[in-house]
């Protein structure tokens, strides 16, 4: 008896014993549905989450890359020397030259704030029949490069030149705020506004900015106006706009080209590098839907293993007949454990397959370039089946334990 015993369990193969797990599976179809549903959801909420993060952050990056990543503003700093004493330098007039001498930039300007004394600013309207407008005005002095820089674009008019700051032409360009408190909303008929008693020609008036929003809300005249009417004494900042990609590179040597006795005594804003802010933003987005994925994977997992022990309970008879006609305990709890494994592998091919189309339609609908590792959509399947056999350990390991002769009286 136990020769013919062993002589079955060496005669039982590998395929023999996947053969009699798939047959067991697709006998209840109907259980099978719902035992895989929670590990399709698992692994569809897995793939779906890693899939729009990574989509979102690339469509982030690439937004960020295109405004933010190609900035870069130059502006001085102080040191404490040995001695106590604070050490400052001032950015020079021709900064913009400078720096337009290095590769990648693609423009750059110099930017101060303007102190008038406090004089007013009063508008003149083209249009004006009841007298001027008066308001509280900040005054800006910029050269003709930084509208460039920082993205400017104009609703009406012109920008002033080079020639103007050279000559230091008496003329001004709005941001629309300061327009629409101004009372100037054209600019065909020259229309004027007063700092204080002097007089100043509107050629512009800028509609929106990439960077330096205040722009916006103030009156911009040429460094070279500022610096003849006003005494501006140096520019504050020096704002750069750079080649996709070369922001990094510019920031580093932006420092020596302006100030290359000392480039310590200026600071340079670079961008992060980019994609790490999409990366951050993914890693966010990321770990808030991974936490569900993981719970919906641990209910799949908890719904594997009580089918399976549910199972195990229902076939004690077919248990004990397989023992009785020579079938060992490994046998008995490889059939279940393979069953299981089974169901997490059909439900994690129908997880992937989900979210990957869950992926592609969000991106279709959204306009995005849809992004997805492709190593996450073969693992995902293979996580499925890991997760079968864990939960299917407990429920072969009790029918492994089952003796034939109480099975086949308990049947």
């Amino acid at each position: 008896m136990r020769r013919r015993r062993s002589g079955a369990v060496r005669r039982m193969s590998v395929r023999d014993l996947c053969g009699e797990a798939v047959a067991g599976v697709a006998t209840r179809p109907s259980r099978l549905a719902l035992t895989t549903l929670g590990t399709v959801l698992g692994i569809a909420a897995l793939v779906a989450t890693l899939g729009l993060g990574q989509t979102a952050a690339g469509q982030i990056s690439e937004r960020f890359d295109a405004v933010a990543a190609t900035r870069v503003v130059i502006e001085p700093a102080e040191r404490e020397g040995p001695d106590g004493q604070v050490d400052a330098t001032e950015l020079p007039w021709d900064a913009p030259e400078r720096l337009g001498r290095l590769a990648g930039v693609d423009s750059a300007g110099t930017y101060a704030a303007v102190d008038v004394g406090g004089a007013s600013v009063v508008g003149l309207p083209v249009t004006a029949a009841t007298g001027t407008l008066e308001n509280v005005v900040p005054v800006a002095a910029a050269s003709p490069g930084l509208f460039a820089a920082v993205g400017a674009s104009l609703r009406t008019g012109r920008l002033y030149d080079s020639g103007h700051d050279e000559r230091a032409d008496r003329v001004v360009v709005l941001g629309k705020y300061a327009a629409e408190r101004l009372g100037v909303n054209r600019v065909d008929s020259q229309p004027s506004v007063f700092i204080g008693n002097r007089a100043f020609t509107v050629v512009g008036i800028i509609d929106s900015v990439d960077h330096r929003s205040g722009i916006l809300d103030a009156v911009v005249m040429p460094m070279g106006t500022a610096r003849e009417t006003y005494g501006l004494e140096a520019p504050e900042a020096v704002e750069i706009r750079t080649a996709l990609g070369a922001a990094q590179q510019v920031g580093g040597q932006a420092r020596l080209a302006v100030s290359p006795n000392d480039p310590d005594l200026l600071a340079a804003d670079v961008p992060p590098p980019p994609g790490s802010l999409g990366d951050n933003v993914s890693a966010d987005v990321n770990g808030l839907f991974l936490a569900l994925g993981g719970l919906s994977l641990l209910v799949g997992g908890l719904g594997i293993a009580n089918v399976t022990l549910l199972s195990v309970m229902e076939r004690v008879s077919e248990i004990g007949l397989r023992r009785a006609v020579g079938a060992g305990r490994t046998h008995v709890a490889g059939q279940f454990l393979v069953e299981s494994g089974l169901v997490g592998l059909i439900g994690g091919l129908i997880g992937a397959a989900a979210g990957v189309l869950t992926t592609v339609g969000v991106s279709v609908v959204r306009d995005w370039t849809p992004l997805l590792d492709t190593r996450l959509a073969v693992a995902a399947p293979l996580l499925g089946a890991v997760i079968g056999l864990v939960a299917g350990t407990y429920p072969a390991w009790r029918a492994s334990t089952i003796e034939p002769i109480a099975a086949l009286r308990s049947g």
